[in-house]
């Protein structure tokens, strides 16, 4: 059914922007008006011609139609990017049941003042005889600031004030009765703090081959033809994703629009980054968590004043003030960095569908293990799916994977972290000179510390966890950053048979350099990457083959591109197959996947090890054949058998507070509201639940979990939260956040 009415937010210049007043579309105007156009409508009692922008369509009016009043007419000229910023917030306070402003300060984020940076100049204003003079009469009158000054301007007329303040020792008081006689300036430009300074050469990009031209077709077709979709680019590791992407967005530029494009934070790499600019040149930025606040303004401000058409970055890069925008591409789109886990709790996926939408551009959605929702939707006809089967370089093949049972190795007496098949090729690559990846998906000399007399494990005061021992001798919480020093004794009983147990990425590397002594050992998680630049750092000095084996956490798994790594050992495979999560399968696959395709990317074969408890578990199997359809087809069994995404919809509702007490009666008193009011709605409940963890930074957490087929009567239960939360004294001391 076609859309007959529109919401409109009217005069959005004002602070109150929490609400929207319906108005009937004309007949005349119904292919015209679309989410975010400009429009002129009667408001009021006095019918006082307003401006309005419209931020949603539809064919339900939301009280009697007798009263709603008519569109005047569409305001021709194009919307500003703040006007389309702010209907972008409004749609997703209404999708994520936030608050009008946590939307704003998410899609316009407060710019922090920064002082632009400056660059101070002194030019001189004389000739070099008129300098000449005025050094003779420093000498005699021995003012020796200005014989070193005069002697510099003599040179070179013009000087860096700040290195000439370093060398020199001259100060802006010194300059100022100089300036005044007219005998120099100091001269100031603003320049932009630029967070990549080598561009590098230019060049036209590789060649696409089969597969990759007819992907880039099937979009640029469309993109010609006027047609605007969403398309699932599914390719696995290595076969040149983003050579396509590079393709393109060099189209989009050709027809003077604007690109974005989302890589996870993770996976936000020099290396990658480097691609682009070599391809596109000054015409590139990025954006991420670790540039500085000069850097990050000074980016959006290009952005902003057309200096740039491509934005690189991770979920946030998504609000670049771009007005021409052709292209949203989001790499890896399986990554759960995607998703916010702070108010809105929006879905970069979800929102770039809506922004592409309003700027009527194209989104592309790319992976090697697409995310089930993403998969099920290409399925159904609501993405267009193009597949990369075969990896990009001609000499470039899958990797060969063990998959290794640990109970079949303790069973045999081997009690190294290290089995026989995993320790024999290390041997074997570390002989040929090639590199190797041990991918342990967590960080820290050891997972606990536990007493063995009374069996306390010792944990985070402030979170519902136990403290990770690193090798410095401090326990510490991953979550909350709280530290205290290994005791000698149990501090519940005073044993002193107190030990860390368990193995993280600290205690791998310890291990590994005992078990091969000559080998050059680089370590990549959390720890090691704190300072800014780090990353770069340890990726450069790996890819330029100054160490053997990288050790590391996920982040070592995705994207990276080492031609000279033939093996990759998974040492726990079954981390994350057993969280408490119901995506815990799907997680496993897509890590495991990601992990087998760093090996033997360059000419060489590639092997891949994964050690697990599990041999025989769909996740596992699927990954070690890198057969996604596999994976796909048994996981959507489950889901189906047990009522989850994407075959039901799931609202999580979650409910938080510093006060215990108070979280337990406004849930009981939710849990029961639910029930009453959606009793004939065929939901299905679950909990409530402790958070996981239950407390976390002094804040417990309790969740409910909702599902039904229809989202439609998802969104009735969340308004009715809402509802309850605004007129309930209960909720008072309690936050609540919706998640889907």
């Amino acid at each position: 059914m076609e859309p007959k009415y529109a919401d409109v937010i009217i005069d959005i210049s004002t602070k109150n922007v929490d609400r929207v007043f319906q108005y009937r579309i004309p007949k005349d105007l119904e292919e015209a008006v679309q989410v975010g156009c400009r429009v002129a409508v009667p408001f009021g009692r006095g019918d006082t011609m307003r401006t309005g922008y419209v931020v949603s369509l539809t064919s339900q009016p939301s009280f009697d139609e007798g009263k709603i009043k008519e569109i005047k007419e569409l305001i021709p000229g194009a919307v500003s990017i703040q006007e389309q910023m702010i209907c972008l917030a409004w749609w997703m306070k209404e999708r994520y049941g936030c608050t009008m402003n946590q939307a704003l300060k998410t899609v316009l984020p407060v710019k922090a003042k920064v002082a632009p940076k400056e660059e101070k100049t002194i030019v001189s204003l004389k000739t070099k005889e008129e300098l000449k003079d005025l050094l003779s009469e420093a000498e005699r009158k021995k003012h020796k600031a200005r014989i070193r000054l005069f002697k510099a301007l003599m040179e070179n007329g013009v000087l860096p004030f700040r290195l000439t303040a370093e060398k020199l020792g001259i100060t802006g008081a010194m300059l100022k009765p100089l300036g005044e006689k007219g005998i120099l300036k100091l001269q100031t430009e603003k320049k932009s703090r630029d967070p990549v300074k080598d561009y590098g050469r230019m060049d036209s990009g590789p060649l696409l081959n089969e597969e990759q031209r007819l992907a880039a077709d099937t979009v640029i077709k469309d993109y010609d033809g006027g047609i605007r979709r969403t398309y699932l680019l599914y390719g696995i590791t290595g076969s040149g994703k983003t050579e396509v992407y590079m393709e393109l967005i060099a189209h989009v530029l050709k027809e003077g629009k604007q690109a974005i494009v989302l890589i996870p934070e993770i996976s936000l790499t020099y290396q990658t980054v480097m691609r682009f600019y070599r391809r596109f040149g000054n015409r590139v930025s990025i954006i991420n968590s670790r540039l500085s606040a000069g850097e990050r303004y000074d980016q959006l401000e290009r952005a902003a004043r057309g200096e740039i058409d491509i934005m690189i970055g991770p979920r946030s890069a998504l609000f670049t003030p771009f007005l021409r925008l052709g292209l949203i591409i989001i790499d890896e789109e399986h990554e759960g960095a995607y998703k916010s886990e702070t108010s809105p709790r929006y879905h970069a996926v979800e929102v770039a569908g809506m922004r592409a939408a309003m700027n009527h551009a194209s989104l592309i959605l790319g992976s090697a293990t697409p995310s089930m929702e993403s998969y099920h939707r290409a399925l159904k006809g609501e993405y267009t799916l193009l597949t990369l089967k075969n990896r990009a370089k001609k000499d470039s093949r899958l990797a060969g994977v063990h998959v290794v049972d640990l109970r079949e190795e303790l069973a045999e007496g081997n009690r190294s972290v290290f089995s026989r098949k995993l320790s024999g090729l290390m041997e074997d690559r570390l002989r040929k000179k090639e590199q190797i990846m041990l991918f342990m998906n967590r960080r820290g000399y050891a997972n606990f510390v536990s007493c063995r007399s009374c069996g306390e494990a010792l944990r985070c005061p402030h979170c519902d966890v136990s403290l990770t021992y690193h090798k410095d001798g401090i326990l510490r919480c991953h979550y909350c950053g709280y530290e205290v020093r290994m005791p000698k004794t149990c501090p519940s009983c005073g044993s002193p048979y107190i030990a860390p147990f368990g193995t993280g990425t600290q205690k791998l590397e310890e291990m590994t350099a005992k078990a091969f002594p000559g080998a050059r050992i680089l370590r990549m998680d959390a720890d090691t990457t704190s300072k800014k630049g780090a990353h770069e750092e340890i990726l450069q000095a790996f890819s330029e083959g100054d160490a053997d084996i990288l050790i590391g956490t996920q982040m070592i798994v995705k994207g990276h591109d080492f031609p000279n790594v033939t093996l990759v050992g998974v040492m726990a495979a079954d981390l994350s197959l057993y969280a408490p999560d119901y995506k815990s399968a799907e997680r496993t696959f897509e890590l495991l996947t990601q992990a087998s395709g760093r090996a033997g990317r360059g000419d060489r074969a590639g092997d891949v090890v994964i050690q697990t408890y599990a041999p025989d578990h769909f996740a596992i199997t699927a990954a070690a054949d890198q057969d996604y359809g596999q994976f796909y087809k048994q996981e959507s069994l489950y889901r189906k058998m047990m009522g989850y995404p994407p075959e039901v919809g799931l609202l999580t509702v979650t409910l938080s507070s510093g006060e215990e007490e108070s979280l337990m009666r406004a849930m009981a008193d939710l849990h029961k509201g639910i029930l009453k009011e959606f009793c004939f709605e065929g939901l299905s409940i679950i909990g409530p639940v402790n958070g996981s963890p239950y407390k976390l930074n002094d804040i417990y957490r309790k969740n409910l979990y909702i599902k039904h087929e229809s989202y439609d009567i998802l969104l009735k239960v969340r308004k009715s939260v809402q509802k309850r939360e605004k007129e309930q004294e209960l909720f008072r001391n309690v936050n609540v956040q919706y998640d889907g």
